[in-house]
């Protein structure tokens, strides 16, 4: 078999953490399988505020990894305030920062590093025996820098074609095939509120450039494919669904994978009636929700204080915790923080319920979070607060699970009781994991996508 290799652009790659990471961190680990070794240039080791070094171990050994460190606002703060580099924040900081970004930093505030990524990805282009490059996003400038580094390694190609001195090591191919994955929506246009009609057009224009340059077009929710170049009004040449999907995990029994401990705090006796959530909590309005439904819950079973336990494995904004500690809920609601992620797996399997949710307004419809597949594959019960035609509340729905209205805190307190009179009195639910799933596991996307590059090399110019 004749190997090829794919640049990929992903600002988020281990040790950093958080959603986005598995994505590409799957790509990664299972394109070799199928003849496509990789090249990724990310950012610095310390260039976030959520890290599982735990990650690391599952980055193939002959992954070539290129960092560019620092040149976002984030970076800088972090080598500022490097305590909140540890998975907890103070909310109403970032929300200033994130409005300043807005209006200065198009598209979004990872710009410098995407300026930065550009110039190594030329270079490591001009260096040879790169067959594709593909550009994740967010953050959407992931996406400008491989579309600048691909637009000068084009201009040097005509200029070698037209008779200029360019040395290319790879004289063969006319244009290197691009693929832009997106894993949410062009966050600029769909999830925040651009400040003027200007910044709006400005965003619209990069979307629509990036769109059209691309020779393949992934995302990862199929209502973000249905809408995609609404906005922009970009006409898009090839698109695919590629989902999140899940990694298997080989569970021998719940003991080799005993539930992680909030520090500092034993685990009650008999086992709790246990309600999770894992995943970022930072800009979650129905935590709020959540908070409000238990204290709901304990005010009318006040013997399920010694019962119940909420476990909120995630980063989080402390502001949250503030408000849990103002509804009483201290000890009963426990913020975990930011834990590795063989920790979030084992509280999924360990829950008796899981809570599902996303932010709150009509740009987030496109989202599917990573984490929707791993709730399924844990084959534990799911209630999700989102509204009922959408795609991951569809999913939800197939799985069986419940679906309630975002912010109804009402039914979701005589939901959540309910669940719980019934552990109660007849104990766990057992595990219902449905056999539908399978399509989503990740070494049958890998498999997908290796067979889209194959493709696209062989009809973009590149070497068959």
């Amino acid at each position: 078999m004749k190997r090829h290799r794919l640049l990929l652009l992903a600002h988020f790659f281990p040790p950093l953490a958080g959603g986005g990471v598995h994505r590409v961190l799957s790509f990664v680990q299972r394109l070799p399988e199928h003849g496509w070794d990789c090249t990724v240039i990310c950012a610095g080791e310390r260039d976030y505020w959520v890290r599982d070094e735990s990650l690391l171990a599952r980055v193939p050994a002959g992954t070539e990894v290129i960092r560019v460190s620092g040149a976002s606002p984030l970076a800088a703060w972090l080598r500022v305030r490097p305590e909140e580099a540890q998975g907890k924040r103070r909310g109403s900081t970032f929300a200033g920062l994130r409005a300043l970004a807005d209006w200065w930093l198009l598209p979004d505030p990872y710009v410098g590093w995407s300026n930065r990524a550009a110039k190594v990805a030329r270079e490591r282009i001009a260096r040879g025996d790169i067959d594709a490059v593909l550009s994740t996003s967010p953050p959407d400038s992931a996406h400008l820098a491989a579309l600048e580094a691909l637009e000068r390694s084009d201009s040097l190609r005509e200029a070698h074609t037209a008779g200029g001195r360019v040395h290319l090591p790879d004289e063969s191919r006319e244009r290197l095939p691009f693929i832009a994955d997106f894993r949410d929506p062009w966050v600029g246009l769909h999830w925040r509120t651009p400040p003027t009609s200007w910044h709006r057009a400005r965003q619209a224009a990069m979307e629509k450039r990036v769109l059209e340059r691309a020779d393949l077009v992934l995302t990862a929710s199929r209502a973000h494919l249905d809408a995609l170049g609404r906005e922009s009004g970009a006409k898009v040449r090839r698109t695919e669904h590629l989902p999140n999907g899940y990694e298997p995990e080989q569970v021998s029994s719940p003991a080799s994978h005993p539930v992680p401990a909030a520090p500092g705090i034993l685990l009650a006796a008999p086992e709790p009636f246990r309600i999770v959530f894992t995943g970022t909590l930072a800009l979650m309005e129905d935590l709020g929700t959540l908070l409000e439904a238990v204290h709901e819950v304990l005010a009318r079973l006040p013997e399920a204080r010694r019962r119940l336990r909420v476990d909120l494995a995630g980063p989080y904004d402390m502001d949250l915790a503030d408000r849990a500690e103002a509804l009483g809920l201290t000890g009963i609601v426990r913020f975990l923080g930011a834990r590795i992620h063989a920790d979030s797996r084992a509280l999924q399997r360990a829950a008796d319920v899981l809570m599902l949710w996303k932010p709150h307004g009509d740009g987030f419809a496109a989202m599917v979070p990573g984490k929707t597949y791993e709730y399924l594959d844990s084959g534990r019960p799911v209630v999700a607060l989102l509204p009922a035609s959408d795609e991951v509340a569809r999913l939800i729905t197939r799985a069986k699970g419940c679906v309630l209205a975002p912010g109804d805190r009402d039914a979701l307190a005589r939901e959540l009781e309910t669940r719980y009179t019934t552990w109660k009195e007849h104990g766990r639910v057992p595990d219902a994991r449905p056999e539908w799933l399978e399509e989503y596991a990740r070494p049958r996307l890998a498999a997908r996508l290796a067979g889209l590059l194959d493709r696209l090399i062989g009809t973009t110019g590149g070497a068959a």
